[in-house]
């Protein structure tokens, strides 16, 4: 485990001579399930013979893996999650950032999780145990510390196997541009709270209902950032909104015997503060496209669909992988050009 700066800028010195390529594999975790605010809790980092793991939470300046990163190539696993946490970290992600479920999926491989892709290259099984750990948490456990290191300590090889099938395929370019794809959503992703209240099911509502949901949402996150706890241990999605509909209708809300008087006098006055809210404050429900469905839209979306799903019986691919269905039917509704929605690889296999 590497615990301060010094470490890490020796430790990194070896991978940074500008001479050399420098490829390495990283993977992070987080503490989303055991805290409000999530915190980077762990990086673990392999290249060359090396495999470790780096503190964040004890590491003051985590500057050196910043610049080694800025021109690296790395390799990831649903790399999503991981991008995103460097981005809130460093302000910026690699210059290429590769990853090894996507290329698994780009050559057909069904089950594509980090453990069934291990298997299927290695033959190993690795454990689950550590899934939910609380990464926040030191010391780490010996279980903890193997589970860590095992998110990292085969993807350089497998990245190597799979790149080397793309070629074989023909398909190493798809690869490239749907790895690049990935890099720039999360580089362009909006990851501003102020809407974060209209979650699922919210869009169903009246404005009063929104507003009735908003202050529930906006309890429920300062009850958890109180108790230092995720949002969804207060109360889930769910019940905010089976409580929104209560609300609505000004029905009673009984809840929850194990909530303390003071959470339920904050419950309450958050319930009053919505009831007296004027008209003019409640939010506006967002102004959608609607989209005019016809039989020739129908037809337009069922043949775009089977040619899809030829080209991806032929390529022995996920169909979603060549085109969604909410991509082909904004086609067919001519809501947007083909090239604005698909990748150039996937527009050559369509034939668009």
């Amino acid at each position: 485990m590497i615990s301060s700066t010094a470490q890490l800028e020796d430790f990194l010195a070896a991978y940074n001579s500008s001479a050399a390529e420098k490829i390495c594999a990283i993977d992070t975790e987080a503490d989303s399930l055991h805290r409000h605010k999530e915190s980077l809790c762990l990086i673990q980092f392999t290249a060359g013979n090396d495999c470790i793991l780096i503190d964040p939470l004890a590491i003051k300046d985590l500057a050196p893996l910043d610049v080694y990163l800025k021109d690296a190539t790395v390799w990831m696993h649903g790399a999503d999650y991981d991008m995103t946490m460097l981005k809130r970290e460093f302000g910026r992600l690699p210059k290429h950032i590769y990853d090894t479920q996507i290329g698994a999926r780009l050559l057909g491989v069904e089950k594509f999780g980090l453990g069934n892709l291990v298997e299927h290259y290695f033959g190993i099984v690795l454990s689950k145990s550590s899934q939910k750990a609380d990464w926040g948490k030191r010391p780490l456990s010996p279980t903890m510390v193997e589970y860590a290191l095992n998110d990292v300590r085969y993807l350089l090889e497998m990245g190597d196997k799979i790149v080397s099938k793309l070629k074989e395929l023909d398909r190493y370019s798809w690869f490239l541009e749907s790895c690049e794809s990935a890099k720039n959503k999360v580089e362009e992703r909006d990851e501003s709270r102020d809407e974060a209240w209209r979650i699922s099911g919210a869009g169903k509502l009246s404005p009063y209902g929104l507003a009735c949901l908003r202050g529930l949402w906006h309890w429920r996150d300062k009850e958890a950032e109180a108790w230092d706890r995720p949002s969804f241990m207060v109360a889930p999605n769910r019940q905010l909104l089976e409580w929104c509909a209560l609300m609505i209708d000004n029905k009673p809300i009984h809840l929850p015997h194990h909530f303390r008087a003071d959470r339920i006098k904050r419950f309450k006055k958050m319930q009053e503060a919505v009831q007296a809210l004027p008209e003019n404050e409640w939010p506006t429900r967002p102004v959608g496209l609607r989209r005019k469905k016809d039989r020739l839209f129908d037809e337009r979306v069922d043949a775009l669909i089977a040619q899809r799903n030829k080209v991806a019986n032929d390529l022995e691919i996920d169909g979603s992988l060549i085109a969604s269905r909410a991509v082909i039917e904004s086609i067919a509704a001519n809501e947007a050009k083909p090239t604005e929605l698909l990748m150039k690889w996937q527009l050559k296999v369509l034939d668009l």
